[in-house]
C-alpha cells in the first residue's frame, strides 16, 4: 500500500481546486464522449492527437516555453486529471520521476495508476555525469526518431488496452504515423551517415542530444551536462574549449529555449560560429510556427544538423 505524505502546499492546492478555484465547465466534459488523456508536455501530447484523432480529447500539461522537469500543476490542470480517462507521462526523470510534480498529483488525486502510462517503456536510459561526477537519467530520448518509433508504439498500445471498442481505429492511425517516423529515421541514417565521420562533430549548450548522438554516430560536446541555475561555470567553458580545439567543428548550435550567452562566449574564444537558426530539444515550436509537431520537429532539427556539419564555417563568420 503507498502511504501518501503531502505538503502543506499541495494540500491547500487541491482544497482549491474543488472549492473556489473550479473553472472548469463539468458538464461540458461529461458530455464529451472522446477519451479525455492528460499528458505531461508538448511532444507526447502531439503523438496522442495524431494517433488518437477524433477519438481522443488531448489536455497538455507543461505549455511551450516551460520547463517540464519543474513544473507547476494550475488548478485547471488538476481538474483536468481528475477528470481524464488515461494519463500519459514521459518517464526517464523528465518530471521528476515517481517523486516529482506528476506523481505528487497523480497521488494527491487518488487517481488510478493502472490508467497512467509511461511513453518510454521500453527505452533503455542513458545517464549524464556532470563535473563533481553527479550522475542522473537523460530524459531527452525522444530526441531521436529512433526512440519516438518506440515510444509511437507505446501510445498505441496503452490506448487500445484503455478503449477496446476503437481499438482497430487506433492500430490503423498509428500504422500510418509510425510508417511516417520509420521513413525520418531512415533519412536520419543516410543524411548523418553520408558525413564524414571526422566532421560529425556536434556541440550544443545542453547534454540532451546523447541518445541522438548515440544512434548516429556523432561526437557530441555540450558546455553542462545537467541543466542547473549555474549553468556556463569556469570548469564548464575551459572543457568544451578543450574539447573545441581538439574536434574543429563547424558550427556550434544553441536550442530554442535557453540562454545563448554561454555559448556566444565559446564561439568568442575558439572563433567556431553558432549555426544560423536553433535547434529544438525538450518541446515543440508554438503552433504556426516551426517544428510545431513533432514530424516537423525531427525534420527541422535533421536539416539543421545536417547543415551545420557540412557547410563551411565562413559563411556564418
Amino acid at each position: 500500500m503507498i502511504k501518501i505524505h503531502l505538503s502543506g502546499w499541495w494540500v491547500a492546492f487541491i482544497i482549491c481546486v474543488f472549492t473556489s478555484c473550479n473553472t472548469i465547465n463539468e458538464e461540458n466534459l461529461a458530455n464529451d464522449n472522446r477519451l479525455l488523456i492528460v499528458s505531461s508536455f508538448s511532444i507526447i501530447s502531439d503523438i496522442i492527437q495524431e494517433i488518437g484523432g477524433e477519438k481522443v480529447l488531448v489536455y497538455n500539461l507543461v505549455p511551450i516555453g516551460m520547463a517540464p522537469h519543474t513544473y507547476s500543476p494550475t488548478p485547471k490542470d488538476v481538474k483536468f486529471a481528475q477528470n481524464a480517462d488515461i494519463f500519459f507521462y514521459n518517464g526517464l526523470n523528465l518530471e521528476g520521476g515517481k517523486s516529482g510534480w506528476v506523481f505528487k498529483m497523480i497521488y494527491a488525486l487518488g487517481f488510478d495508476t493502472n490508467k497512467v502510462f509511461m511513453a518510454c517503456k521500453d527505452i533503455p536510459a542513458m545517464y549524464l555525469q556532470d563535473e563533481n561526477n553527479y550522475k542522473e537519467v537523460n530524459p531527452h530520448a525522444f530526441i531521436s526518431p529512433r526512440v519516438g518509433v518506440q515510444m509511437a508504439i507505446n501510445i498505441r498500445d496503452a490506448l487500445v488496452q484503455s478503449d477496446k471498442k476503437d481499438s482497430v481505429f487506433y492500430v490503423v492511425r498509428a500504422e500510418n504515423y509510425i510508417r511516417q517516423l520509420q521513413n525520418i529515421e531512415r533519412e536520419y541514417q543516410e543524411k548523418l551517415g553520408s558525413i564524414p565521420q571526422k566532421q560529425r562533430v556536434f556541440i550544443a549548450s545542453e547534454q540532451a542530444f546523447q541518445y541522438l548522438a548515440n544512434d548516429y554516430n556523432l561526437t557530441e560536446g555540450y558546455i553542462w551536462a545537467i541543466d542547473t541555475d549555474k549553468n556556463g561555470t569556469p570548469k564548464q567553458m575551459m572543457n568544451i574549449i578543450d574539447f573545441i580545439h581538439q574536434h574543429t567543428p563547424h558550427h556550434l548550435f544553441v536550442e530554442s529555449n535557453v540562454d545563448r550567452r554561454p555559448m556566444e562566449a565559446v564561439s568568442e574564444a575558439t572563433n567556431i560560429p553558432i549555426y544560423q537558426h536553433p535547434i529544438y530539444s525538450d518541446e515543440l515550436g508554438k503552433p504556426g510556427q516551426t517544428a510545431d509537431t513533432y514530424l516537423k520537429y525531427l525534420k527541422y532539427n535533421l536539416e539543421q544538423i545536417y547543415n551545420g556539419l557540412t557547410t563551411d564555417k565562413t559563411m556564418y563568420k
